[in-house]
């Protein structure tokens, strides 16, 4: 590995593609430094009394469904079981019985 003292940059790195060019709208950016607008959250907003309120605000309740699936059901016969015997007589008509032909 090389330990060359030029592996990373010295001095200020200065980084101004965030700026208008001459003749384009310019677009405000705000500086690190700058303070924060206030929200409702300022004083307790990781509580969970506000929390709770979120999740009242955030939940429609005119969308929660009372039964599981919409009442959408198969109809009663329409789905049955496939029977152990079944698609084996296939098999067997041609005189197939499923051994390999080396065991005579």
């Amino acid at each position: 590995m090389s330990s060359n003292q030029y592996d990373a940059p010295t001095g200020d790195v200065v980084d101004d593609d965030y700026k208008s060019r001459t003749g384009q709208s310019a677009i405000p950016v705000q500086g690190d430094g700058a303070a924060i607008e206030s929200t409702e959250y300022d004083n307790g907003g990781d509580s969970d009394e506000q929390l709770a309120k979120d999740d009242n605000e955030a939940i429609d309740e005119s969308n929660i469904l009372d039964e599981r699936t919409r009442g959408a059901t198969k109809k009663a016969g329409t789905y049955t079981e496939p029977s152990d015997e079944e698609g084996i007589d296939d098999l067997t008509a041609g005189g197939d019985d499923g051994t390999s032909s080396g065991r005579q």
